[in-house]
């Protein structure tokens, strides 16, 4: 059963060409979007695309149907428009607040997404530490926040689960072994250690001090999380980064993941004046 994200997809891969860009756009798994549009060719009984080994195409069956999806999709847009001005959400100004690692691999899409449904309500993203994110909640300087392992009665919006890995230089004797052995946080506690915050108050000396170690031979310590990687691969010393921070060349490096496995959550968490607002609570909705 197509839905109107299933609809926007259809047009994003008509203007990407590109399944799996497209899918991201609308915010769907490439695969889901695979069988989507298998699901309405299959349903019409007519091919919409013209899929080759790089690139997508669009049948001349396909234009037709593209042409009436974006009529469609504007005369829903108009209608809800129509309802955001009556709900109070035509305007608006949201303060979100964020620690780094989170505000440039995560926030922007999402708020790309937002934007593109609610464009009169301008999201003001504001970047500190951890600390200075629960602080600016508790004082109401900001709607939102990005907190690290929210408490249950907070009622936050979970955004993603990360887990620790460890980055260690490419020949480092630890890297022998499968990936699937990982290693222990105790064996990395007394190497030349690169220690990455990423501007939180929870990292790998937290880590550490939780389970009784102790980082005995930091040798540099760093706020921005892409910067350890390339520490390590000059062989300043092994480092232990969020997932979602690994680089995508990982060339010199050899990545594993921690043993036994530790994650860290992030979630969006409203101030009191972000309970009481329309358009912070629209934007809960959309998540």
């Amino acid at each position: 059963m197509m839905n109107l994200t299933h609809w926007r997809l259809l047009l994003a891969v008509a203007e990407a060409r590109n399944i799996s860009r497209a899918a991201a756009q609308v915010g769907i798994s490439q695969s889901g979007a695979s069988q989507a549009i298998a699901q309405l060719e299959a349903a019409l009984g007519s091919q919409l695309f013209v899929r080759e080994r790089r690139d997508v195409s669009v049948t001349a069956f396909g234009e037709q149907v593209m042409t009436h999806a974006r009529a469609m999709l504007a005369q829903f847009d108009g209608i809800r428009a129509l309802a955001d001005g009556a709900r109070g959400l035509a305007t608006g100004r949201i303060r979100l607040a964020s620690f780094p690692s989170v505000l440039g691999a995560m926030l922007p899409d999402m708020l790309r997404a937002f934007r593109r449904r609610y464009p009169g309500i301008d999201v003001v993203a504001l970047e500190g530490t951890d600390v200075e994110v629960e602080e600016w909640l508790a004082a109401g300087t900001v709607e939102l926040g990005v907190v690290l392992n929210p408490a249950p009665e907070r009622q936050a919006v979970l955004l993603g689960r990360d887990a620790w890995m460890a980055v260690l230089p490419g020949a480092h004797p630890l890297g022998r072994r499968s990936s699937e052995q990982g290693v222990a946080l105790s064996e990395l506690a007394d190497e030349p250690f690169v220690l990455a915050t990423g501007g939180c108050h929870v990292h790998a000396q937290s880590l550490a001090t939780q389970a009784g170690l102790m980082l005995s031979d930091i040798r540099v310590t760093v706020r921005d999380l892409a910067s350890a990687a390339v520490l390590v691969r000059e062989g300043l010393g092994v480092s232990v980064i969020p997932e979602s921070a690994l680089p995508e060349d990982r060339r010199g490096l050899r990545v594993m993941q921690l043993q036994p496995p530790a994650y860290r959550e992030f979630g969006l968490v409203c101030s009191e004046a972000g309970r009481a607002s329309a358009a912070v609570q629209a934007l809960l909705r959309e998540l």
